[in-house]
């Protein structure tokens, strides 16, 4: 009997990725004598694999098939992965129709450079995560491909402005005008921070959890750069 022991425990699509690589050692190391893994046909039922598990779970053996479905079902995207990814489409969007107001109103060069950044990373995310809605149409907690708002939605992210802030942010010119979309933009990127945070808790999804990785991290560096702006 072979034995894999991982001590440090992981989660969602660690755990998936853990149980893969346990998979492979348990496969290149059950086979004994030089027979080849393919003349082993009792080797799920003579090995087993000991999963490590979740924060203050004890770990358990399972068999490498066991294993083997475990790491597909974790890999599947929930319904956090899909609320995440329709509910950022919005929240992205009305960031982008503040940094076009940007190019118009702002006096400072350094608020116009810094909402072009901000869209040029947002618009692509914009594209890629309707993409993946499109792809995970089918999953859990799908609702739709990305495309339009929600009703309610909005109410429900973090950082979105009002349609009365939005106002005003049209209504600014100049000085007032950079003040006031420093105050909003950081406050919408703390929202992203947020619901990146979030559903890195709660999602499965590697590609899902890679996005709001990458969202979370360039949208803190974009607040630090804003906070020095004011």
């Amino acid at each position: 009997m072979s034995t894999h022991r991982f001590r440090r425990p992981v989660t969602g699509a660690g755990l998936a990725a853990s149980l893969a690589a346990v998979l492979s050692l348990a496969v290149l190391t059950g086979c004994t004598g030089g027979q080849a893994a393919a003349e082993d046909t009792g080797s799920d039922a003579e090995a087993s694999v000991i999963v490590p598990g979740r924060p203050g779970e004890e770990a358990r053996t399972v068999s490498p098939r066991e294993a083997r479905e475990a790491a597909e079902e974790g890999t599947e995207p929930n319904a956090a992965d899909h609320a995440f990814m329709t509910m950022m489409i919005e929240h992205h969007e009305q960031a982008v129709e503040m940094t076009d107001l940007a190019d118009a109103h702002a006096e400072d060069s350094a608020v116009r450079g810094i909402a072009r950044r901000i869209a040029a990373t947002q618009e692509p995310e914009i594209e890629a995560m309707r993409a993946w809605l499109l792809r995970n149409a089918q999953g859990a907690g799908s609702a739709g491909d990305g495309h339009g708002h929600h009703e309610g939605d909005g109410e429900a992210m973090p950082g979105m402005a009002s349609e009365a802030e939005l106002a005003e942010l049209r209504a600014a010119r100049g000085a007032a005008f950079d003040a006031l979309f420093l105050e909003l933009m950081i406050a919408h990127h703390e929202g992203a921070v947020t619901m990146a945070a979030d559903v890195s808790a709660q999602g499965n999804d590697v590609t899902a959890l890679e996005m709001a990785a990458e969202i979370g991290a360039s949208q803190r560096v974009e607040i630090a750069r804003m906070e020095a702006m004011r």
